[in-house]
């Protein structure tokens, strides 16, 4: 059984920032990425950017520049630093991580909501 744990989201005014972390858990063999979806009210998911075991990196170009995506091996965690927030950031964001236990499995958090009010 493995489990992502999210922390981090909440309220924050434009032009903030946050820094959501999510940890895995549990029969974890490798991890082979990491990453953060987002999904916004009435809009389809979408990838917000994901690093690889090789620490290869993918942003949605939107968020270039803006937001920043790490990981802690050691610690099976990965952490999404996001600054100068605004109002369109606001949406529901999940941890997603590819992980050998068991079997290889694709995992998700629960989600945690970031509202930037304006």
């Amino acid at each position: 059984q493995v489990k992502l744990v999210e922390s981090g989201g909440g309220l924050v005014q434009a032009g903030g920032s946050l820094r959501l972390s999510c940890a895995a858990s549990g029969s974890i063999f490798s991890i082979n990425r990491m990453g953060w979806y987002r999904q916004a009210p009435g809009k389809q998911r979408e990838l917000v950017a994901r690093i690889t075991s090789g620490d290869s990196i993918n942003y949605l170009d939107t968020v270039k520049g803006r937001f920043t995506i790490s990981r802690d091996n050691a610690k099976n965690t990965v952490y999404l630093q996001m600054n100068s927030l605004k109002p369109k950031h606001t949406a529901v964001y999940c941890c997603n991580a590819l992980i050998v236990g068991v079997a290889l499995y694709d995992y998700w958090g629960q989600g945690t909501q970031i509202t930037v009010s304006s």
